[in-house]
């Protein structure tokens, strides 16, 4: 409703002016000013004269708009120390170029600095004041353009804004010392409109960063409800979403609303944030402090602009318990060779009216009432080393200075041609081209935009020792250096909110650790979250990580999950229990076989020795015994040649185990058939046949073995499917038909073995050999057809294992089935180790 109001208020005026305008004559009538004109606050007659706009008062009273009599002028109170000090500058400024004997040389600079009172009703008013001369002489037309060649304001953005729109119809270059919105960039829009302040885009992104750099991510965020806040705000808000920061809540008020205030002020009493992010013209922080110090809430990290963060002014007993502590971006502090000196006498003496004696004019002894309080002020420069915005108006001043220089095509020896009549385009246009440097040091020009550089300082607010607030330089913004090096805060110098040494911590969430990642919590924003476990063979090196990284190949999760390790390879060992175990009853049953060996060597001539070809007994005996030892190649690291060897060395020797008892079997059955009337078969199965049979069978393994061998051999493999985490280091078969070969031949002689032992366990003996060895192929086939599914299904090193038990279960089969009968006869009835007990012709029986 205010902004309607006020916007009513300008259409009557502009809608007066047009009235005027269309009610003076266009041809030879004199000009009048309808109403009382405005005057200046300060004024100075010259060649060139600058325009000039400063809210040097801050509370304006407005008078009845009812219409039922004539309205009283605008009254204002309440000095703003800060824009008096920038009205200040800019007289001293304009002095220093009219005593310059090489800027503008015999040429006069003139200024009429008018009060706006923070007021954009004011501002309005005194735009068109200084758009239209206060005094008219009788001869002047109302065509004539305008006296002021550039206008040099104004505070703030909106009211900057209202200016731009207003003058640039007439193209009058406006400079502003401060007006840093975003939207005046827009050279469509405002081309006349120069800043030696930098845009807000750099600023409010500025924030953000800051924000980031000091591990923040849950704030909240308060901006003046104004071009200048909310264009600010929208900035880092974006930015701050770029950069991973929440923002809890975001407020904004106007100076006039306190219903609004109050809310702000309840929603950073209720929040969780302990950062404020604070967008705030200089006027709107002054009532959100003091209403934060009314409510005693203290403690928080404020935050701030340009705008309010060396605002002196601010700091009250109560309100800097709430400001202690609190960051900020300021213009950089460069000081004015002579201006303190200025302000203390030749201001006084030479600029301000109703002191100076000589000054005659009529409206200025009226109206000597409307600066008494400024009066105030006059011995008092304590703030002068602090006024930032000050180099701002100097800069903006000389910056018209030169644009005039150029236009007036001045020398130092001829002077300037004042004579020439300047457009107000031409000052826009020499303005673009301005480049040159002040006595300070600082090199001047405008980008395409219209303003200048982005050079910040950050400031800390800290208390001396004598309770004074002293704003200390704790790092830089300068867009002009590489993006890696633009921003620099040295956090160590840094006091904290409430006066702290510790920095506050602000997060909706704490930091996930490495070996976790971060899961958004439903409902709430990205920063709230929870902290997930990575999976197993997953991993997180870094702290907050939005996703686990899988380990590639050959590598997987440690325990914390936040490395990727080799993964453990895994075989049969002889230094674990179950290796151990195995290479036990390895030896021990190479032991027992070679044990045997040494009885039947001793007994070699007894008759159960001598019976059935001991030369075979021996043979099988050797065979079982490398048998036995083969088991060893299966335990230990897989290499090329141990893979080659331990199957090839099974399936050997195995067949000329079995070859071994399935000839002792063909012996049995000749031998019976030797005992019948008219038969001599023992002829075609002597000694050397049996050799002959048991070198047969066994080379028709050794060709399996060598073709096995020679087309694709077994070699050392590295199984990553069967389990995740580890790696099965493994023999892979190569020619799985090689190796069912072998066993098929294993098993092939193994059942003609039992078959025929089968047939001849009723032979009438009294040690019929077919008995055991029957038995002994009956447990021998039964662990090999029990070891095909076992095999198959057994994981990891347990599918070695599974192959050795066979391997050891079968050999001690047959070797204590075919040789411990024998050798119970041999050691403990040796009366049954006779030619007579083995031909039957005594009563006693081994069975």
């Amino acid at each position: 409703m205010q902004l309607s109001s006020l916007f009513k208020m300008l259409l009557y005026l502009c809608t007066l002016l047009l009235f005027n305008k269309l009610k003076v004559s266009v041809g030879n009538a004199s000009c009048q000013i309808m109403g009382e004109p405005k005057y200046p606050l300060l004024f100075k007659d010259g060649d060139v004269t600058i325009g000039a706009l400063f809210p040097v008062h801050s509370i304006e009273t407005t008078p009845s708009f009812e219409f039922t009599q004539k309205p009283q002028l605008l009254s204002c109170s309440s000095v703003s120390l800060r824009d008096f000090r920038l009205a200040q500058i800019l007289i001293f400024a304009i002095e220093e170029i009219n005593r310059s004997e090489s800027l503008l040389p015999k040429v006069s600079l003139g200024y009429k600095i008018y009060d706006t009172c923070s007021s954009k009703l004011s501002s309005m008013s005194a735009t068109m004041a200084l758009m239209n001369s206060f005094e008219f002489a009788g001869r002047d037309k109302c065509n004539r353009q305008t006296s002021i060649h550039a206008i040099i304001g104004e505070t703030e953005s909106s009211a900057t804004v209202i200016l731009t729109r207003t003058t640039g119809p007439f193209k009058i270059p406006v400079i502003s010392h401060a007006a840093s919105c975003e939207c005046l960039s827009s050279r469509k829009d405002y081309p006349s409109f120069f800043r030696t302040i930098s845009s807000d885009y750099h600023q409010g992104r500025a924030l953000a960063y800051i924000v980031k750099h000091l591990g923040w991510s849950w704030v909240g965020a308060v901006n003046s409800d104004n071009d200048y806040g909310n264009y600010g705000m929208a900035i880092f808000l974006n930015t701050a979403q770029k950069e991973g920061i929440c923002v809890e809540y975001s407020e904004k008020f106007y100076r006039t609303e306190p219903e609004k205030l109050k809310k702000v002020v309840d929603t950073i009493k209720k929040s969780t944030a302990k950062v404020i992010v604070a967008f705030i013209s200089f006027l709107e922080m002054r009532l959100l402090v003091e209403q934060l110090s009314a409510e005693n809430i203290t403690g928080l990290q404020i935050i701030g602009v340009e705008g309010w963060t060396t605002s002196k002014s601010l700091v009250t007993p109560r309100t800097f318990n709430v400001l202690r502590g609190s960051l900020g971006f300021a213009i950089r502090k460069i000081y004015i060779e002579g201006f303190a000196e200025y302000v203390l006498k030749s201001f006084w003496d030479t600029a301000f009216p109703c002191i100076q004696n000589q000054r005659n004019d009529s409206w200025v002894i009226l109206n000597c009432s409307r600066y008494q309080d400024l009066l105030v002020l006059k011995n008092y420069i304590e703030d002068v080393p602090e006024h930032r915005f000050s180099i701002n108006v100097y800069n903006a001043v000389y910056a018209v200075a030169h644009a005039l220089h150029s236009l007036f095509k001045c020398n130092e020896q001829e002077g300037c041609e004042k004579d020439l009549l300047i457009q107000p385009q031409q000052v826009v246009d020499a303005l673009k081209r301005v480049n040159f440097t002040v006595k300070m040091g600082d090199r001047v020009w405008f980008d395409s935009t219209g303003a200048t550089l982005a050079q910040y300082e950050v400031v800390n607010w800290q208390q001396n020792s004598d309770g004074s607030v002293n704003f200390k330089k704790v790092g830089y913004y300068d867009a002009s250096l590489p993006t890696d090096q633009r921003f620099v805060v040295n956090s160590k110098e840094i006091l904290w909110a409430g006066g702290n040494l510790k920095k506050p911590r602000s997060v909706c969430s704490e930091s996930c650790p490495p070996g976790t990642r971060k899961a958004a919590q439903k409902g709430r924003p990205v920063c709230c979250y929870d902290c997930i476990p990575c999976a197993d063979g997953e991993i997180s090196n870094d702290t907050d990580s939005n996703n686990c990284k899988q380990c590639q190949g050959q590598y997987w999760s440690n325990a914390e999950k936040n490395k990727c390790v080799l993964k453990t390879v895994e075989f049969l060992s002889f230094t674990e229990i179950m290796g151990i175990v195995l290479v036990f009853f390895s030896l021990f049953g190479a032991g027992l076989t070679l044990l045997v060996a040494i009885i039947f060597y001793s007994k070699k001539d007894t008759p159960i020795v001598k019976a059935n070809n001991s030369e075979l007994s021996f043979l099988l005996l050797f065979s079982l015994t490398l048998c036995f030892l083969c088991s060893l190649t299966f335990i230990g690291q897989p290499t090329q040649w141990s893979c080659m060897l331990r199957h090839t060395a099974f399936g050997i020797t195995f067949v000329l185990c079995i070859s071994c008892v399935l000839g002792k079997t063909l012996v049995v059955l000749m031998a019976f058939k030797a005992t019948l009337p008219g038969t001599n078969v023992m002829k075609w199965f002597g000694p050397v046949q049996q050799r002959l049979s048991v070198l047969a069978f066994t080379f028709i393994q050794v060709l399996i073995c060598v073709l096995w061998l020679s087309i694709s051999p077994p070699f050392p493999h590295k199984n990553m499917k069967y389990y995740e985490e580890k790696i099965i280091l493994e023999c892979s078969l190569g020619s799985t038909v090689g190796f069912w070969a072998i066993l098929g031949y294993i098993g092939l002689l193994a059942a003609l073995c039992f078959i025929l032992a089968f047939l001849a366990r009723t032979l009438p003996d009294n040690f019929n050999e077919a008995k055991f060895i029957t038995f002994s192929m009956l447990i021998f086939c039964a662990v090999w057809i029990t070891f095909i599914p076992a095999y198959v299904s057994s994981p990891g090193k347990f599918t070695v294992a599974v192959e050795i038990f066979a391997i050891l279960s079968s050999s001690i089969s047959l070797l204590l089935c075919i040789f411990a009968p024998k050798c119970y006869i041999i050691l403990l009835k040796p009366e049954q180790n006779t030619k007579q007990y083995m031909l039957g012709k005594t009563t006693s029986k081994f069975y």
